[in-house]
């Protein structure tokens, strides 16, 4: 079992930056891919970031060059770092942990940007 929590949401102002975590309890973290994703209200949850247990990364177009996604294996958590913030990024932020037919949420994580 797995279970996955995320921290690091909150409130800025547009154009700030914020880093989301996610840190991941269970066994075998390094060779899960982990993605985060996003649902604003009203909108179906998009995938806004992802990387692979090799490292590869892939982002929807709306966040490239604004936001990078990491993971740290000593530790088992996953990152999310997000600079230059707009409002349409106000969401709830999912983290997300697959392998296989494996496939785990966490609770998700509030991120309003706004002035």
């Amino acid at each position: 079992q797995v279970q996955l929590v995320e921290s690091g949401g909150g409130l800025v102002q547009p154009g700030g930056s914020l880093r989301l975590s996610c840190a991941f309890f269970g066994s075998a973290f390094a060779t899960y891919s982990m993605g985060w994703y996003r649902q604003a209200p009203g909108k179906q949850r998009e995938l806004v970031a992802r990387i692979t247990s090799g490292g590869i990364t892939n982002y929807v177009d709306s966040v490239k060059g604004r936001f990078t996604i990491s993971r740290d294996n000593a530790k088992n958590t996953v990152y999310l770092q997000m600079n230059s913030l707009k409002p349409e990024d106000t969401a709830v932020y999912y983290c997300n942990a697959a392998r296989l037919a494996l496939l785990y949420w966490g609770q998700g994580t509030q991120v309003t940007v706004s002035s």
